[in-house]
């Protein structure tokens, strides 16, 4: 059976326990993991879509340890990892901490933090400790969470196991995301817990290949301007990700754009009428 099976608890560490929610799909995998820390009085991180099945299951396994769930943390405000905290934060009277959302389509405008949290925000609690570390660039108010006892980050959708994260503007922003990549290399980080997938041992490695990765598409994305000249964004799209099923082009134009906006950014792309360019 799969560590990744739906409702079923899988031990991380001690203190640490995933559960993964019942929404499976091609943009969230097996499902959105849900993390209870804490082995009396529990911290839940990324509750999840507004699904009643999944809320039941958290308070069924927190009620099997003898606990309590005291504290509700969420990455982000995408549909996919906060929705579920209103529905959680009911049953439990639990505090909800996590950022604002922001403006936009795709975002869980009714998430109502009790506590706003920063860069720098942390819980301590007599069995551990969990500290926000702002890391824009998916979502502007993505906040990964350390947690310092197991060296272990929550990486929300900022760092998915097996995949590449979509950035997608206005609110995903290429240049963030680097930035909030390179922000956790000297951390000491012994492990990953993502929002999606299985735990990550290898972190620096990771979190170096990432940034490789977006740095050879936007070296690809320049080389393409350079041969084909002006270009639609339909135009680059399936020269840049010329190794990628066509049928997954949609997503990769909303990243690509990301790159495009960055390069214009920077100086080093020219947008006008529709067309990019190279000064």
């Amino acid at each position: 059976m799969s560590n990744l099976t739906p409702g079923k608890p899988c031990p991380i560490r001690l203190s640490v326990r995933r559960v993964v929610a019942p929404n499976a799909s091609f943009m969230t995998g097996p499902g959105t993991n849900t993390y209870l820390i804490g082995n009396h009085q529990l911290a839940v991180i990324d509750p999840g879509p507004a699904n009643p099945e999944h809320t039941e299951t958290l308070i069924r396994i927190t009620q099997t340890l003898g606990a309590t769930i005291r504290w509700i943390l969420c990455t982000h405000t995408h549909p996919d990892h906060s929705p579920g905290a209103a529905l959680l934060k009911h049953r439990t009277g639990a505090r909800l901490l996590g950022a604002l959302a922001p403006a936009g389509p795709s975002q869980d405008h009714e998430f109502a933090p009790d506590e706003v949290w920063a860069e720098g925000s942390r819980l301590d609690t007599d069995e551990f400790s969990l500290v926000a570390v702002h890391t824009p660039g998916h979502a502007s108010n993505h906040l990964c969470f350390y947690q310092p006892e197991e060296k272990l980050l929550y990486t929300g959708d900022h760092i998915m196991q097996g995949s590449t994260v979509v950035i997608a503007p206005p609110d995903g922003n290429m240049s963030h995301y680097l930035q909030s990549l390179e922000k956790l290399k000297p951390m000491d980080i012994a492990a990953l817990a993502p929002g999606h997938g299985e735990i990550i041992q290898n972190p620096l490695e990771v979190i170096e290949g990432l940034i490789e990765h977006r740095l050879m598409r936007e070296n690809k994305t320049l080389a393409r301007l350079q041969s084909l000249g002006p270009s639609t964004l339909e135009t680059l799209t399936p020269a840049v990700y010329d190794e990628v099923p066509a049928w997954l082009h949609g997503l990769a134009r909303l990243s690509l754009t990301a790159h495009l906006y960055k390069l214009r950014d920077e100086g080093r792309a020219l947008y006008q009428n529709e067309v990019w360019s190279l000064p």
